[in-house]
């Protein structure tokens, strides 16, 4: 599903260089949830902005269901994007005067589908994150958790292949924190849904099956994770 290889990225700050990722390889499976974690600086970002086909690597190769992506278009990224990734961002990125639904509907539209359509498919999404009840409040009249939720649907709404999570729990308490987090792996476990995410904290590999840990651009340990093996709670 994804394949990394040798993946470097060197920003250049005036006449210094500053490695970000230091030939990075791995390989994603279909439906595996896959945490990627290390220290503030160690390369996170950069590689699920690179994954996600948001900034260009330096050099290496990424490949997604057995396409090289990196040679596409800027305007054939964004289809790509738009049809084949979920984005979770922990900052919700919601459309503040838009109600929960309508930010749902947005990527719906934005692929062409028409208003009835779109309602449903949006609708039906919203059941799923469990916030039926919620479709008319705009994202200020809904609770960090909430409006995560809302997020996460919006993410799901175009039936992505890959979900990409970019420390989706950054904003939320520790309790609405494994809530979403057992969302999230409700999503891998009953769609097959494939899942990058980032995070910093240790409690949160419990919820996934490999965890992908950086340090100074470099993979540091690459380990399969046994569910349940830890009480997912902070500072177990």
């Amino acid at each position: 599903m994804i394949r990394v290889e040798n993946l470097h990225k060197v920003y250049r700050l005036g006449r210094v260089e500053v490695p970000a990722l230091r030939g990075v390889s791995f390989r994603i499976p279909r439906g595996q949830f896959v945490a990627l974690m290390g220290p503030s600086g160690s390369g996170k970002s950069t590689l699920m902005n690179l994954v996600g086909l948001l900034d260009h690597p330096t050099s290496g190769t990424i490949a997604i269901g057995g396409q090289d992506v990196l040679g596409l278009s800027d305007d054939e990224r964004t289809t790509f994007r738009l049809e084949r990734y979920g984005f979770i961002f922990q900052d919700y990125a919601l459309v503040s005067d838009l109600s929960a639904l309508e930010n749902v509907i947005l990527p719906l539209l934005a692929r062409g589908a028409g208003p009835e359509e779109a309602r449903r498919r949006a609708t039906e999404v919203m059941a799923v994150v469990g916030l039926e009840g919620r479709l008319a409040h705009v994202p200020g009249e809904l609770s960090g958790g909430e409006q995560q939720r809302v997020a996460i649907a919006r993410a799901l709404v175009n039936r992505p292949e890959i979900l990409l999570a970019d420390e989706p729990c950054a904003n939320l308490d520790s309790t609405t924190s494994g809530l979403i987090l057992e969302l999230i792996r409700k999503i891998n476990e009953e769609l097959g849904q494939t899942i990058f995410m980032i995070s910093h904290e240790e409690w949160h590999k419990s919820f996934a099956d490999r965890i992908i840990r950086l340090r100074d651009g470099v993979i540091e340990k690459d380990v399969p994770v046994r569910r349940g093996q830890a009480d997912p709670t902070p500072g177990a």
